[in-house]
């Protein structure tokens, strides 16, 4: 994989992704996770003498309409506050042929949602030339992983234009993916846990014959999933509330997660426990993240939105957690461990 280690980067404009697609509640964001997974990768170019960087994202689905709710103005204010030594710029997309008017002190850009233009999500060649062509940029870096699977104008016709090249977060997501299903340290345990089962069937699927075992614990056990593979084990106890609601894995089920947790070199984990929005029933996904979090020598992945958020939550009072990966790639991150072909990652080895 082609990656900005690879490339001489002094006194170039670099086009680079980002996934900015973060939640915003009245102008304000909520977390900054994928921003400051953005920051590596900033400050490599920077120490190595790029000329200007202009990232560009999504946030939310504008459908083709800029509002108060999609408009990426508030990730300017965060990244002032995490970078506070670059002069930073905030533009809006151009128009066809126009030239994006940036001072020569600003030495990032940001330009507006990219799906405010309907040509971002049909692949338009065409409008990702014209951002090439009105930044000026030599080089196009892809590190927003969690578009990586999209077939669009970022992710995809930008090739057509400009060489693409990997970022730091992007390879350090493939590289930690990659060696938990090639070459994992064993045993190997994939934590299956959320609400749909169709959406997890395929995961526990495939890795029915990669893994040493699968716990299946969330809404999914709850709702009785059957298996009978003996190395699928799946919560019998739970915790309910007073309607009789099963809200989380019971005592015994999380018991038998901590011996598997203790034992395993390699763990991932997609999907809670049970419904840790409430406090009272994310008693099972706590241990389990304090658990993973706490061992030493193990390949570590969490991946998909709610899991990720949690544990992010969980860091704020809990210092002392690592993690291989915490993935930023909700859908990228499945699709990628359920070996789907994704356009950005093609586009980065063509």
């Amino acid at each position: 994989m082609k990656t900005i280690e690879d490339i001489d980067i002094k006194d170039k404009t670099i086009l680079v992704r980002v996934d900015y697609n973060v939640p915003v509640e009245k102008g304000k964001i909520e977390s900054d996770l994928r921003i400051r997974a953005s920051l590596p990768t900033i400050n490599y170019l920077l120490e190595h003498g790029a000329k200007r960087i202009v990232l560009i994202s999504h946030l939310g689905r504008p459908k083709g309409k800029l509002t108060p709710e999609t408009t990426l103005s508030p990730v300017t204010k965060v990244l002032k506050k995490l970078l506070p030594d670059q002069v930073i710029g905030f533009y809006s997309l151009p128009e066809k042929g126009e030239k994006i008017p940036i001072p020569k002190e600003v030495k990032i850009a940001l330009l507006e949602n990219l799906r405010t233009d309907p040509g971002e999500e049909a692949n338009d060649s065409d409008f990702i030339k014209n951002i090439v062509y009105s930044t000026d940029a030599d080089l196009y870096v892809q590190d927003g992983f969690a578009v990586i699977h999209r077939a669009h104008a970022s992710t995809d016709a930008i090739k057509n234009h400009l060489p693409v090249y990997a970022g730091l977060l992007v390879e350090k997501e493939i590289n930690n993916l990659k060696s938990a299903i090639e070459n994992p340290q064993k045993p190997l345990l994939l934590i299956i846990g959320g609400a749909k089962v169709e959406d997890k069937q395929p995961l526990i699927d495939k890795f029915a014959c990669l893994a040493d075992y699968i716990f299946v614990g969330g809404k999914i056990a709850a709702d009785g999933y059957k298996s009978t593979n003996e190395k699928i084990i799946v919560a019998t106890d739970f915790d309910e509330n007073g309607n009789g609601d099963k809200l989380d894995i019971g005592p015994v089920s999380t018991a038998k997660l901590a011996e598997l947790i203790k034992d395993a070199k390699t763990i991932i984990w997609n999907g809670l426990l049970g419904y840790a929005e409430d406090p009272a029933y994310a008693t099972a996904s706590t241990i389990a993240a304090e658990l993973i979090g706490e061992k030493e020598g193990a390949t570590t992945i969490v991946c998909g939105g709610d899991t990720t958020a949690f544990i992010e939550h969980l860091e704020k009072t809990h210092k002392n957690l690592h993690y291989s990966l915490v993935s930023t790639g909700g859908g990228a991150s499945l699709e990628f461990l359920l070996g789907k072909e994704l356009p950005g990652l093609k586009a980065i080895l063509s």
